[in-house]
Order: C-alpha cells, then structure tokens, then sequence
C-alpha cells in the first residue's frame, strides 16, 4: 500500500513539474500579436553595445550620423604622418631635413642588420654590394621540368671604395639619412615600398645599418 502512495505521489509530483515547464515556454514565447518578440532574452546587454554603431543615426551631431569626418591633421591610431611626397623634388628635400631620431648604439644596429638581411639583402646583397640573389642566375625545376628564372637587374653598390652613383645623382655611399628613409617609403625604380613591411622605426633602423655598409 506504502509502495502505490509513493509511485502515485512520485507521479503526481514529475507531472506538476512537466505541466509547469510547459505554461512557463508557452507563457514566455507568446507575444501581443503586435511585436515580434520572442520573450525574455538572457544577457541582452552583452551583445547589444551600449555604444551606437557607425552606421546607425545619432542625434548628438547636427549630421545626425555616427560616422563622422576626423578633424583636419589628425592621425588615425598607429599612423606615422610622413610629410614628404613622392617626387624627386620632395626626395632631395627629405634628404637636407630629416635625421635619424634613434641613437646609434649596438642594440639599434643589430636590428637594423637583421631588418636589412630579411627584407633588403636579397636585392642589394648581405654587404650591400648589389649582388643578391636574385640578381644572379637561378633556375627552378617542376613538374614542367627544369627552366631558368628571370634575373632582377642588380642595383648599385653602397660601399664607399665602388663609388658607385646614384640614379638620382650623387654617389651610393653618401645618400643621407632623409634619402635612404624616403626611398624606403616609397620605393624607386624595380624597388617597391616597404611602408608596409617595415614600421618607421624600423626604417630608421635599416636606415643606421645602411650607413655602415657606405663605410666599406
């Protein structure tokens, strides 16, 4: 008798709590007809941002945009304003007025060395000389079979004793450090900028190790 009591109570019991689960989904999921919401949303705040989107309207601007024109001469986040344009004329004058802001030191040369061999070496050679690797004879071999690889034309040497000149005139070894950092930027002739290669930091640095390949 005890045993029925505790199975019909157990029952009784598991079909309150199925019927109360069920009220509480058919209570939250039904709207007014007039919305189409879907009831309570758990952490709302989490996905809709306090902030506005740059898209949305905002009142707080007489545009009533979000997305708004930067004021005039400001620079985005991580930006370096290079004020020289890519001109012959705008080299020369990069060359008379910027200087290396970083201090020579064994540290700043070291890293310059390592930038120089990773993104310069290849065209103008480990010592600067003009001789990398892909100025020399190279070939490839595939599934086409075995074919030679086109040769960059090697560019001038930096060191002192080659006296080799400048496209743009003067000599290699005396370009300067505004000469070295625009050519850098920019690029000229087979050489492509390598702005996105290299912060200006890391320019300057090259810049400094060019400098001790002029010394040869």
């Amino acid at each position: 008798m005890k045993e029925n009591m505790l199975v019909m109570n157990k029952r009784n019991f598991l079909g309150t709590v199925c019927v109360a689960v069920a009220l509480t989904a058919v209570v939250s999921s039904c709207g007014d007809g007039t919305t189409r919401s879907a009831g309570w949303e758990f952490s709302r705040n989490m996905y809709d941002p306090i902030a506005f989107n740059p898209d949305q309207p905002n009142k707080n601007f007489k545009n009533n945009s979000t997305a708004q024109t930067p004021p005039q001469g400001s620079n985005p986040i991580g930006f370096d304003r290079f004020d020289y344009g890519n001109s012959v004329e705008e080299y020369e004058r990069a060359g008379l007025e910027l200087k290396n802001p970083l201090v020579v030191n064994p540290a700043h040369l070291k890293e310059g060395e390592a930038l120089y061999l990773t993104y310069c070496a290849v065209c103008h050679g480990k010592d600067g000389a003009g001789d990398g690797t892909i100025t020399k004879d190279r070939e490839v071999e595939d599934s086409r079979g075995k074919r030679a690889l086109e040769n960059f034309p090697p560019p001038p040497s930096y060191h002192k004793s080659a006296g080799t000149p400048s496209s743009r005139g003067g000599q290699m070894s005396e370009l300067t450090d505004g000469k070295i950092y625009h050519t850098i930027t920019y690029g000229y002739n087979a050489m492509g900028s390598h702005a996105s290669q290299l912060s200006p930091e890391e320019r300057w640095k090259v810049v400094m190790y060019v400098h001790e390949l002029q010394k040869k």
